[in-house]
């Protein structure tokens, strides 16, 4: 090892996700094991159950994990609802809107989308009014698009689909546990979120939560299983066994039917997440991110960088700067880990090579962590030849912090 090396354990984690994660949460990772009937096993499922309706402010029965990232949550919730020939309606404003439009088709569905230059959201009038014209029987949105660190509004467009009948289905992966999700108030049939942005805790599961219109679909689908023999294939029958709600909302409830074997470790963590975010208060967490996100922007502005897109849809948990022109940015990160410690994100599509992305996400978004990202940027920049306000960037964030 030289001496130029650097630990991993000293990584300063400034990314959009994974994020870092609270000492707390891995201590409680180390817990022993236990069997998943263990009557104290049972009685951390139900923590965890009434600590994500907490999160998700949802008085819905079903809010629990799906073992598996937060694609594995999307897909659960999809498959499980989408019957082939269905329509489903994606507004896409950023890579992910694609991939919900690639796993709806693989589902089968008659798939209706709608596209934004990256960079931009939707007005809620353009989306009701695709609705109208396609009838839908679902709308499924990203909320935060990490590619491109927008935010969705979604109050008018929850209301639009509840009364018009259409199931309305959110990706808030990157928004849970750092930014308003309001599940019921805003009329959110099913919500998938991620562990490792906001919650901060390791990637591996993915809750979600639904309400009775999307459970009554999985009891008519399952009710149809039912009556097949074993090597039977009905069009109507949920496409995935791993995957398939109606099988795993029964592991979930007071029979705990067994359907798989749960991630005991990984469950562990997510209980301690979710009480850390009950402990610090849903409100005063957002308020965090929102606060660390002002003293980030306020350093970045100082020292002469661009932002990317307009101020008044970014989601404050994700920032993103243009690379300046000539500047080889994958360079820019690689110097910044090696010499720093500290890791940004890169972009993908159209956005690639373009911008740098940071997050300020769950455990992640603390003051000495922003300090830190502001620090080891501006002095890479000046490395590679970029003219900055040399000095002006920390000595803004460090005035956010004082004067606020």
């Amino acid at each position: 090892m030289s001496y130029t090396d650097l630990n991993t354990s000293l990584r300063t984690i400034m990314t959009p996700g994974p994020v870092e994660v609270d000492p707390r949460v891995l201590r409680a990772m180390s817990t022993p094991i236990i069997g998943q009937f263990d009557p104290e096993f049972l009685t951390i499922m139900n923590d965890t159950m009434d600590l994500s309706r907490y999160a998700f402010q949802t008085t819905n029965q079903r809010a629990f994990p799906i073992n598996g990232t937060s694609r594995a949550g999307i897909e659960a919730v999809l498959c499980s609802i989408i019957e082939p020939g269905d329509k489903v309606l994606i507004p896409i404003f950023g890579r992910f809107g694609y991939l919900l439009t690639e796993i709806a088709g693989r589902c089968g569905a008659d798939v209706h989308t709608m596209e934004k230059e990256w960079g931009e959201v939707f007005d809620p009038e353009e989306i009701q009014a695709e609705i109208k014209k396609v009838n839908p029987k679902i709308v499924t949105v990203v909320h935060g698009e990490t590619s491109t660190g927008r935010l969705q509004p979604l109050k008018e467009l929850g209301n639009f689909c509840r009364e018009n009948d259409v199931l309305f289905v959110v990706d808030a992966v990157a928004t849970l546990g750092g930014v308003e999700v309001k599940t019921d108030d805003w009329n959110i049939d099913a919500v998938i979120a991620g562990t490792q942005k906001c919650i901060g805790s390791p990637s591996g599961m993915a809750p979600i939560t639904y309400n009775d219109r999307v459970e009554k679909i999985l009891l008519e689908r399952k009710k149809i299983e039912r009556g097949l023999s074993s090597d039977s294939v009905n069009e109507r029958s949920i496409q995935s066994n791993y995957l398939d709600l109606s099988q795993i909302q029964d592991y979930w409830t007071s029979d705990r039917l067994n359907h798989h074997t749960e991630a005991t470790s990984m469950l562990y963590a997510l209980r301690e997440s979710l009480r850390l975010i009950k402990e610090e208060g849903l409100e005063t967490r957002i308020e965090r991110h929102k606060f660390h996100e002002g003293a980030l922007v306020a350093g970045l502005q100082a020292m002469g960088v661009e932002l990317f897109g307009t101020a008044e849809h970014k989601m404050p948990v994700v920032t993103i700067i243009k690379v300046p022109e000539g500047v080889d940015e994958a360079s820019v990160r690689s110097t910044m880990i090696q010499q720093f410690g500290v890791e940004i994100a890169g972009a993908f599509g159209p956005l690639q090579g373009k911008v740098w992305r940071i997050g300020s996400m769950g455990y992640s978004c603390r003051k000495n962590n922003i300090l830190r990202v502001i620090g080891a940027l501006e002095a890479t920049l000046i490395y590679h030849g970029v003219k900055v306000n040399r000095g002006d960037a920390l000595q803004a964030a460090l005035e956010f912090y004082v004067d606020k």
